[in-house]
Order: structure tokens, then sequence, then C-alpha cells
């Protein structure tokens, strides 16, 4: 049974998915801790969401899927032994208002804040992140310079059951 909380997430196109665990992959070869997580951006967790949460965020993604996030930088997430590393991204305005809504709206969330961004580096030794980074932009193509969220989901690990609020091209009933 999984103790990672609910989340309601983007999860990347396709393509960029299988991108993103080849990185993993590459990182993994240069002897560098496995990434099992699926590629995706959170929008906000929390042990249990609220229905509320649920049915806003299916009521204001809808209309932003597709959406492209820009790769702005790469950041460490953390201050003790463990470290996450992830790229920072910035989304259009749409996107943010609606990700702050969500996020406000969940009680046992963190207020209207949104940091965007996606996890490349889970949990990493501190001592490892300087070189992970120094990886990470060495196998990075300097092209990759967008993301494309196509589907919005909320996601419970619990029950292992993922359901599909928002994707790009399908109009879903409310």
């Amino acid at each position: 049974m999984s103790r990672s909380p609910e989340n309601i997430l983007l999860h990347l196109s396709p393509s960029e998915d299988q991108q993103i665990r080849g990185l993993f992959a590459e990182l993994e070869a240069r002897g560098f801790p496995r990434q099992q997580q699926t590629p995706h951006i959170s929008l906000t967790f929390a042990p249990a969401i609220a229905p509320d949460v649920i049915q806003l965020a299916s009521q204001l993604l809808p209309p932003l899927i597709p959406s492209k996030l820009r790769r702005v930088g790469t950041v460490v997430f953390g201050t003790k032994r463990k470290q996450t590393v992830a790229w920072l991204l910035e989304a259009s305005d749409d996107l943010e208002i609606a990700a702050r809504n969500i996020s406000a709206r969940n009680p046992e969330g963190r207020g209207p804040r949104w940091t965007p961004h996606l996890t490349l580096g889970l949990r990493l030794p501190r001592e490892i992140v300087p070189d992970y980074i120094k990886a990470l932009d060495e196998l990075t193509s300097p092209h990759l310079r967008e993301l494309t969220a196509a589907e919005a989901v909320y996601w419970r690990p619990r029950i292992q059951e993922e359901t599909i609020l928002a994707q790009a091209g399908i109009h879903l009933a409310p």
C-alpha cells in the first residue's frame, strides 16, 4: 500500500514522456539512482483530496489542455540529506491562475501557491546533487525548451487509480 499523497497532476505528451524516461535511463547508466516516477507536473496534493477540489480542477483545466510549459532553469528542493532535482517551468498565465485556484481550494495544500516543475532526480543524497545536475545538463538536448501538458489527472496511489480530468483533443463531460 502506497503512503504517497493523492495528486492532481499534469502528464506530458507521450513523446516527451519517453524522452524524460530516456534521460532517467541515461542517468542510471552513469551510476546515478534509478528514477521510477512517472514524469509529471503536480498542481496540488493531499493525503485525500476533497471532492470540491477535484470538481474545480475538472472545470478549470479542460480548456487549458494541451498547455505548453517553458523550461526556465534547474532547481534543487530540500535542505536535508535527501534532495530533489527538477526543471523549473513557466506556465501560461491562464494555467498559472487555474493551478493557484485549485491549490487554494485544497485545505491541505499550500494555499494559492504553485511552483511548476518536473522532477528529474527524486530523494538524491545531497553529496551527489552537483554531479547529477552536471550529467543532466550534458544529457539534455539544448532544443528541449518546452514541455506539453497533454493530460490532467486525479491520481490516487493508494488504490492505483487515475481519473482523467482533461485530455488534449478530447472534450470530457462535466
